[in-house]
């Protein structure tokens, strides 16, 4: 997951991951306070219900390098104000 938040995230939105929290169990929460692809939308409370179409392309983007390298995983994202964003990474036992 350090190499998702260091390395991917800064080929991809040119910074490093906020903030990195695991439960220890193979979940982990990645936090953006700045979501590239949300800071062109307006901060009002309008544009929260259409937040989750544009995270939908991240959430295959990191599940999708994660199975790349091996690592099988559910991928989900939430908005609670724009423009920052959690991702919510299940890695699943094989």
């Amino acid at each position: 997951m350090k190499f998702i938040c260091k390395d991917f995230w800064t080929t991809v939105f040119k910074k490093q991951i906020d903030n990195l929290r695991t439960n220890h169990q193979g979940i982990y929460v990645l936090q953006d306070n700045k979501f590239r692809l949300l800071m062109q939308m307006s901060a009002g409370k309008q544009y929260l219900e259409h937040a989750p179409k544009y995270l939908a392309f991240t959430c295959g983007l990191i599940r999708g390098g994660l199975s790349n390298l091996g690592i099988k995983s559910i991928v989900t994202a939430e908005v609670s104000t724009m423009p920052a964003c959690k991702f919510q990474v299940m890695i699943q036992k094989m």
